[in-house]
C-alpha cells in the first residue's frame, strides 16, 4: 500500500510504445487499439493544454484539436494519472533508446546545447559516455521527457507522485539510465534534483543551464539511473512498482507479441469509465 501523502484520488495508467512487446510483469495487460488511441490523445490534448498555458509552446504548434504531438510520442512508454472523472491529471514520457547507434539517433540531440558551439561538443561527449556507461552495465539507457501536471494539482504531492511512479516503471522494465531536459518553471529541475537526478557531467564538470528558445526558458540537462533514487524515496519506488504491475497497462498491439503472454495473459477488458471522459 502507499503511504497516505501518496494515496491521492487519481489511478495510474500505462501506455507502451507501439510495436513494443508489454513485459509480462505487468499483471492488467489490455489490448484494444482504440483505447490506446484514446489515452494517447487524451494525454496529448492534456499536455498541449498545460504547454499553451504556461506560454512553452504557441497556439499553432497544437493540432486542430488542440493536442501536444512529439514523434516520439508512439515510440514511447507514457505514465498517466487519471482524477476520478478519468481526466489526465499528470504525465510523463519515457523513450527507451537502448539500440540507438550513437548520439545523432537520439532524439536529445534535438535540444538547442547540442548546437551550441561551446557547450555542444562537451554535451556530446557526455551524452555519449552514458551511453556506454548503460550498455556496460546491461541496462536501458533513455531519455524522460513530456512532464505535465494539472494547474489545481502543483499544490500537491502529484508532481512527485508521476516522477515517483515513472522511476516504479523504469524498475519493471529492468533499469535504466539516462536524461531529461528540465525546465526551471515550476521548479520543475528542482524538484528532479530532489527525486535523485543530478547533472550531466562532461569531463567531470556539470554542463551548466542554457536557453531554450521553443520553450522560452531555462534549461538544464540532467542525468539519472532508475536503480539509485534518492534514498529518502526508495521504498516509495518500490511500492509503486508494485502498483504499476497491477495497473492498466492499455496496449495497442495484440496479445501475440507479448513477451511471454501465457504467464499473465492479457484480456479484452471492457471501456473503462476514464476512456470515455
Amino acid at each position: 500500500m502507499l503511504p497516505s501523502r501518496f494515496r491521492l484520488q487519481t489511478e495510474l495508467v500505462v501506455l507502451p510504445p507501439c510495436g513494443t512487446p508489454a513485459p509480462s510483469v505487468f499483471h492488467n495487460l489490455q489490448f484494444n487499439s482504440g483505447l490506446h488511441d484514446s489515452a494517447l490523445s487524451k494525454m496529448q490534448r492534456f499536455r498541449g493544454r498545460m504547454y499553451l498555458q504556461d506560454g512553452a509552446i504557441q497556439p499553432a504548434e497544437l493540432t486542430s484539436d488542440g493536442r501536444h504531438v512529439s514523434s516520439v510520442d508512439a515510440q514511447s512508454w507514457h505514465v498517466l494519472s487519471l482524477d476520478g472523472d478519468g481526466k489526465v491529471v499528470a504525465c510523463l514520457r519515457y523513450l527507451e533508446e537502448r539500440h540507438a547507434k550513437g548520439f545523432d539517433d537520439l532524439w536529445v540531440r534535438h535540444a538547442p546545447v547540442a548546437a551550441c558551439p561551446v557547450l555542444g561538443p562537451r554535451f556530446r561527449s557526455a551524452i555519449e559516455t552514458e551511453m556506454k556507461r548503460a550498455k556496460q552495465m546491461r541496462i536501458g539507457f533513455g531519455e524522460v521527457g513530456g512532464w505535465a501536471v494539472a494547474e489545481s494539482y502543483r499544490g500537491t504531492m502529484e508532481p512527485l507522485r508521476i516522477i515517483l511512479a515513472t522511476y516504479g516503471l523504469l524498475q519493471l522494465l529492468g533499469s535504466s539510465t539516462g536524461v531529461a531536459t528540465a525546465t526551471f518553471r515550476h521548479a520543475s529541475a528542482m524538484i528532479l534534483r530532489k527525486i535523485g537526478l543530478t547533472s550531466l557531467l562532461a569531463d567531470g564538470s556539470a554542463l551548466p543551464p542554457y536557453y531554450d528558445p521553443y520553450y522560452q526558458c531555462q534549461m538544464e540537462v540532467l542525468q539519472f539511473d532508475s536503480r539509485f533514487p534518492n534514498p529518502k524515496y526508495a521504498s516509495q519506488v518500490e511500492e509503486f512498482s508494485a502498483c504499476l504491475a497491477s495497473a492498466p497497462v492499455i496496449c495497442r498491439d495484440s496479445p501475440s507479441s507479448t513477451i511471454h503472454s501465457q504467464q499473465f495473459p492479457g484480456t479484452w477488458a471492457p471501456v473503462p469509465q476514464w476512456a470515455t471522459a
